[in-house]
């Protein structure tokens, strides 16, 4: 049978279908138990968490699913030197994002309190709470935690945007591999050159690392539907990982007019950026993405870029200026179709079982 894989046997599933996690409070307790209760993996991107709400978070997982669910965390949670920025710094972003506060009729923030990371405190809770899968990006965690998660049973999921990000995590001896490709949408997770140098295509980066890594691999960017995830299989990957059309749906987290944005003509046109949190990221293309094009050297480091630039999202949902906002979302939204997550996976098992169905006939 297709979905009897090494991806379903590690991580003890029924189907090779894994939830995207998604972080900035767009990921739901209800969503990842919807497809976690129907076979596949739900994932909770918690990486903006503190470890208490990531504790609460863990508990009411368990209670909401007895099969297996994935907490996803970033290993490197800041770009910023000390967690600060000079006053120089801050004084450059101000004055080049002041048109967009003056539109919105908003006074500029004073600078962003200094940011601490938060990595090896909810590294803790994951360890206290044993999730039966931890997922990381942005790196990878040091020796000793992946021993104690070996030790208590936790599979780990790494995910690698080139081929040598796949070979890094393999070296950690990671249980699975996810290569991301530049078509998801979301935050690139590169860790070992910069995002804009490792834009490899899904079903590209899925063939690179099949021919030297032997971790299974997990295809992710641009499915969704029971064909990507048939053509990922078919190019050697042991599973699929859908962002955008699960975000898209009732269960997520994602406000109302994200989910119309990623159903609307605007999810035609997608644009990696910097603007908005100062890590390279895909969403529908926003007035303040194109406009800022090759001007980042003056945006702040993630994580302050995001809290500079959260005085302009609050302003502009207020006053329904849409092109000001970023809306994440994948390549592959102008596919969509589902906005129940239950109606989604069954259509998803149907699609593929049909389609090897067809290739035996």
């Amino acid at each position: 049978m297709w979905y009897q894989t090494k991806a379903t046997e590690i991580l003890g599933i029924q189907y090779p279908i894994l939830q995207g996690p998604f972080g900035g409070n767009l990921s739901s307790v209800d969503l990842v138990s919807t497809v976690s209760n129907a076979g596949g993996l739900g994932g909770y991107g918690a990486y903006t968490l503190s470890p208490q709400e990531l504790s609460d978070v863990a508990r009411q997982l368990k209670a909401a699913t007895d099969k297996p669910y994935n907490i996803n965390l970033w290993v490197s949670d800041t770009d910023a030197v000390g967690g600060i920025v000079s006053d120089d710094q801050f004084k450059r972003a101000q004055e080049l994002f002041k048109p967009y506060f003056d539109e919105l009729g908003i006074a500029l923030p004073e600078k962003p309190a200094p940011f601490k990371t938060r990595f090896e405190n909810q590294v803790e809770v994951i360890l206290h709470e044993r999730p039966p899968v931890f997922s990381f990006m942005f790196g990878t965690p040091s020796a000793d935690i992946l021993e104690q998660c070996r030790k208590l049973g936790i599979v780990t999921i790494g995910a690698a945007t080139t081929l040598d990000e796949a070979i890094a995590l393999e070296a950690a001896e990671v249980d699975l591999i996810i290569a991301s490709g530049f078509e998801a949408g979301g935050h690139r997770p590169s860790f070992l050159t910069s995002a804009e140098s490792s834009t490899i295509g899904a079903f590209v980066l899925v063939q690179l690392i099949k021919e030297k890594v032997k971790t299974p691999i997990i295809a992710a960017g641009g499915i969704a539907n029971g064909k990507g995830i048939a053509a990922a299989l078919a190019l050697g990957a042991d599973a699929a990982q859908i962002g955008t059309a699960f975000l898209a749906t009732d269960e997520s987290n994602a406000t109302a007019i994200h989910k119309q944005m990623l159903f609307s003509d605007a999810a035609k046109y997608t644009t990696l950026s910097r603007a908005f949190t100062g890590r390279l990221g895909r969403g529908i293309t926003s007035r303040i993405a194109k406009d800022l094009l090759h001007q980042e050297k003056d945006f702040l480091p993630f994580p302050l870029q995001t809290q500079f630039m959260s005085h302009i999202r609050k302003a502009a949902i207020e006053q329904e200026k849409w092109d000001m906002i970023l809306f994440w979302g994948g390549q592959i939204a102008p596919v969509l179709k589902h906005t129940k997550a239950g109606e989604l996976m069954s259509a998803l098992i149907e699609e593929t079982t049909a389609y090897f169905d067809h290739l035996k006939a």
